[in-house]
């Protein structure tokens, strides 16, 4: 007897196996709290008494591997050393034909203009929370390669990052 399962036993795997993989590409989008990692999507600049400007690192930039070809997210931490704060307006990338800023609010994503970058704070996207979602993929990032993503910003200017691709279940250390 064949230890293969019969095809009425392989139509539900598939099924799991497609719902569980849409589970991976989705998981950037949800959260568990409401903490919005003190960005916010207004307008306003924060500018503290020493008046210096923004002074942005970027550091912690990767890219999931993702399990299908339609969508990715982005994750990286951007410190702001300066006294005025500064906003993240917009994302492009090598890889994407659009790239959205989302936010998590009670646990639920939502596209948004732009995210601030607080004086002498952080901004930080990661899985749960903030992100940038890559749509209209022209490749499939996969482990290995980079992704570049210019990020604009409203005082700044424009900053390039090469971001690895890691794996797909891939959580940095903390």
């Amino acid at each position: 007897m064949s230890a293969r399962p019969s095809r009425a036993v392989r139509r539900p795997l598939a099924a799991v196996a497609c719902g569980a993989a849409l589970t991976l590409a989705l998981g950037a989008c949800s959260s568990s709290g409401d903490d919005d990692g003190g960005a916010g999507g207004g307008k306003g600049k924060g500018t503290a008494s020493d008046g210096s400007r923004p002074q942005l690192k970027i550091s912690g930039a990767y890219v999931p591997q993702p399990p299908t070809d339609k969508m990715a997210g982005g994750f990286l931490t951007v410190r702001n050393s300066g006294g005025t704060a500064d906003e993240l307006t917009s994302v492009s990338s090598d890889v994407a034909g659009e790239v959205e800023i989302h936010r998590t609010v009670k646990q639920r994503m939502e596209k948004v203009d732009s995210l601030r970058v607080p004086a002498h704070g952080t901004l930080t996207l990661g899985r749960g929370g903030n992100h940038l979602m890559l749509m209209d993929l022209e490749r499939k990032p996969v482990k290995g390669q980079t992704v570049t993503f210019v990020l604009h910003f409203a005082e700044s200017g424009s900053v390039t990052v090469k971001a690895p691709v890691e794996a797909t279940n891939y959580t940095p250390e903390k």
